[in-house]
């Protein structure tokens, strides 16, 4: 466990991390309004590079530990960090996680989230929404006064609730001027662990969901992470501010949105 410690924004500092955060965000929508039969995820990635490139930033991925991409783009039973490929082609029924960072006058965005590929089964309808609905759940702990597991015990909770399985081996984490910071937010746990959240923290929250199996495994390539059993998965993040008035998501596009 990393003894690295809790960075807090000053105000200058929540304002340069609200702007990467909506860039990211709108990155985030661009890439999923590409999701459709017949798209590959080298496409996509390719635009979410430009994209970001266009408004003066870095996409965060891009060459991080040697990843290839400037976003992770996973597609069914594959949970997360999945490397953008041509060979990729993407089929009605798929769905795809995207997960993307954009690095902006010194600080990160970070978000993600699950996307259908034309018309899917309501079994993975149901996983992608419960994946997001759990986030929300965490979201209502993520106060200054409370515990980081605080967050951890509702997500697990609410995903479990559901006949799902929250992914053990990867969590959430700080994020700030470095994309993973002290302290790290796990899925699950039991409540009241873990550092307090104080005003001028910032999160990434992260549930990644399987509708089986919760246990995962790296592929080859290093990056590429499946669940064991082949069973589908959906991943939802976004950058959250802790202030003195409650939570804030900096990953929001300039409409509102946070898909």
């Amino acid at each position: 466990m990393s003894m690295e410690l809790i960075t807090l924004k000053s105000p200058r500092e929540q304002d340069a991390m609200r702007k990467a955060g909506r860039l990211t965000a709108q990155a985030r929508a661009l890439a999923g309004r590409m999701v459709r039969p017949g798209v590959t995820t080298k496409e996509i990635d390719d635009a979410v590079r430009k994209f970001i490139r266009s408004h003066g930033a870095e996409p965060s991925f891009l060459n991080y530990g040697g990843f290839t991409g400037s976003a992770c783009i996973s597609v069914n039973e594959v949970v997360i960090h999945g490397i953008p490929s041509k060979k990729v082609v993407l089929k009605e029924g798929d769905i795809v996680s995207i997960d993307v960072g954009a690095y902006l006058d010194g600080f990160h965005g970070d978000c993600a989230a699950t996307y259908p590929c034309g018309e899917i089964s309501p079994e993975a309808r149901r996983l992608i929404d419960v994946t997001c609905q759990s986030f929300w759940e965490g979201f209502q702990n993520a106060r200054a006064g409370r515990r980081v597991s605080d967050i951890s015990h509702a997500v697990q909770a609410y995903v479990e609730q559901h006949g799902y399985s929250v992914v053990r081996e990867f969590v959430g984490h700080g994020v700030g001027a470095k994309l993973h910071e002290a302290p790290e937010v796990p899925n699950f746990g039991p409540a009241g662990h873990g550092a307090r959240l104080q005003p001028g923290m910032a999160i990434a929250v992260e549930p990644m969901v399987c509708a089986g199996d919760w246990r995962v495994k790296v592929l080859r390539d290093g990056w590429t992470t499946v669940s064991v059993d082949g069973s589908l998965a959906a991943h939802y993040e976004n950058t959250i501010l802790i202030t003195g008035d409650g939570p804030e998501i900096t990953t929001v596009t300039e409409d509102g949105a946070y898909v």
